[in-house]
């Protein structure tokens, strides 16, 4: 059985009575009350192994209290819960000396395996300095739903450290929105903050612009120039679109991230640094290691903590709220103030988002601006987007991806069949009417040369051999493509 006395207050008599039956069960000794006074006569007493308290107490903020605790008892994990689910709750949270933050409502299987961590992991005192006054005004990141829940959980562990972070998403999902509140909120914030799109930078200026240049290293270098990692000692470089540097920078980087040094395009002398790399793509680097585009070996030191952002279509939870806060922007910048009916919150809620929040904001101040009345309707929404909800590849019966046109092709099976499913199996039939087309089309493509096609599918030589087996494939040597 587990051994352990934990500390409640939360001035929900509803909760509290649900703590203490769960972790009473789990065979705990649990004491609950509702008051920060409460809890503190019972801390300073040298009681408890573990507290749990809300944010809202009656008497006292639970993170006025939560310093208090961790000066007197440095030992004592405190796990901080709160209704209130927004990123600066998590930071607020970590940076006070939290073990740990749960967003209400929780699953109580959570909290049991929680307890379970916080009772079983060493603490060490953290002294960390709180966001600024006001900074709950200023939300770099928006949303309450579960999947950005654990976005901020992570961020705010991650604020505490300098460890190299990975951001993937789909473009639009707020990439360098996280890398800012990684600077904004971590032990760098006194330092600056430099952001660079790969994407945006012309090859051959890549390294110039990243590590600099000493004066005449190529045409056109008349003065010695500054690169991104010289402006970003001691804070944080963001390097955005990561996947699109070219393979000649990716060695140069690998060196920054293994060395702590780099040396200016035409100079000899390292040159020290001191700077927190935050990535981010919207690519699949893994196949672009494959493909040989990237480097397998900067693959692994940039991706030390790993953060995926859940596209919009994830989290629609969250629309009225983003939607609240670019209308509230439009109205700081001077527009009078407007509002979505419920019909248009509904369809916007329907929409697909591909272009993620950055398409929602940019339809939002669109609105704002050019709708005349004070309450936007559906069907401003609807001629806005101009596409019906949720319009898919089968709906419009073209498919300009691959993705598309397998979407395309399996909502076709599948209303081949009405009311019925399709006969079991659907996952390896559709894989290998995919393979013969793609295998085809790459032995064709090498004249039938296997040991040149396993190479460009990436693949070895006898699993290429296996699958033209298994799928009956004819391969003809010399054979030139149409």
């Amino acid at each position: 059985m587990p051994a352990g006395t934990i500390l409640i207050a939360d001035d929900d008599a509803a909760i509290r009575t649900v703590l203490h039956q769960a972790l009473g069960r789990a065979g705990y000794d649990v004491r609950t009350t509702a008051t920060a006074a409460g809890l503190w006569r019972w801390v300073s007493a040298g009681q408890g192994n573990l507290v749990i308290t809300d944010v809202v107490l009656p008497d006292e903020s639970g993170f006025n209290l939560l310093p208090r605790i961790k000066r007197l008892r440095p030992d004592l994990p405190v796990v901080v819960m709160s209704a209130q689910n927004t990123i600066l709750t998590a930071i607020t949270a970590a940076e006070r000396g939290a073990f740990d933050y749960l967003p209400k409502p929780f699953d109580l299987k959570e909290l049991t395996a929680l307890v379970q961590r916080a009772l079983a992991a060493p603490q060490a005192e953290q002294q960390t300095a709180a966001p600024a006054e006001g900074d709950e005004e200023r939300l770099p990141l928006i949303g309450r739903s579960s999947a950005m829940q654990e976005i901020y959980r992570v961020i705010a562990r991650l604020t505490q450290t300098d460890l190299t972070v990975m951001i993937v998403g789909e473009s639009g999902t707020g990439k360098e929105l996280v890398a800012r509140a990684l600077h904004d909120y971590g032990r760098r914030r006194s330092g600056p903050f430099v952001a660079v799109n790969m994407a945006a930078i012309p090859k051959e200026l890549v390294e110039s612009e990243l590590f600099g240049h000493e004066r005449g290293a190529f045409t056109g270098a008349t003065n010695r120039g500054i690169g991104r990692f010289e402006q970003a000692e001691g804070g944080t470089l963001f390097l955005d679109e990561i996947g699109d540097m070219p393979l000649e920078a990716q060695t140069r980087l690998l060196r920054v991230l293994q060395q702590g040094e780099y040396t200016t395009v035409g100079g000899r002398t390292p040159i020290k640094t001191d700077v927190r790399i935050v990535a981010a793509t919207n690519r699949d680097l893994r196949q672009l290691i494959q493909q040989g585009l990237f480097r397998e070996d900067l693959y692994y030191r940039l991706n030390v903590v790993p953060l995926r952002l859940p596209p919009l279509r994830e989290r629609i939870e969250d629309i009225p709220d983003l939607v609240r806060h670019f209308l509230r922007k439009a109205e700081e910048e001077g527009l009078p103030p407007k509002y979505l009916d419920a019909g248009a919150q509904q369809l916007l809620r329907q929409y697909r988002w591909p272009g993620n929040v950055r398409e929602l904001e940019n339809l939002i101040r669109r609105l704002a601006v050019l709708h005349a009345g004070e309450t936007i309707p559906e069907s401003a929404i609807a001629a806005e987007l101009k596409e019906p909800p949720r319009a898919t590849a089968a709906e419009t019966g073209q498919a300009d991806s691959l993705s598309a046109a397998v979407e395309l092709h399996l909502t076709r099976y599948f209303a081949e069949h009405g009311d019925r499913l399709p006969p079991p199996g659907v996952y390896d039939r559709m894989l290998q009417e995919l393979e013969r087309p793609l295998l085809s089309i790459c032995l064709a493509a090498t004249r039938g040369n296997q040991i040149r096609a396993a190479h460009l599918l990436g693949l070895n030589r006898n699993t290429l051999r296996k699958k033209i087996r298994d799928l009956g494939l004819e391969v003809v040597r010399g054979l030139k493509p149409e």
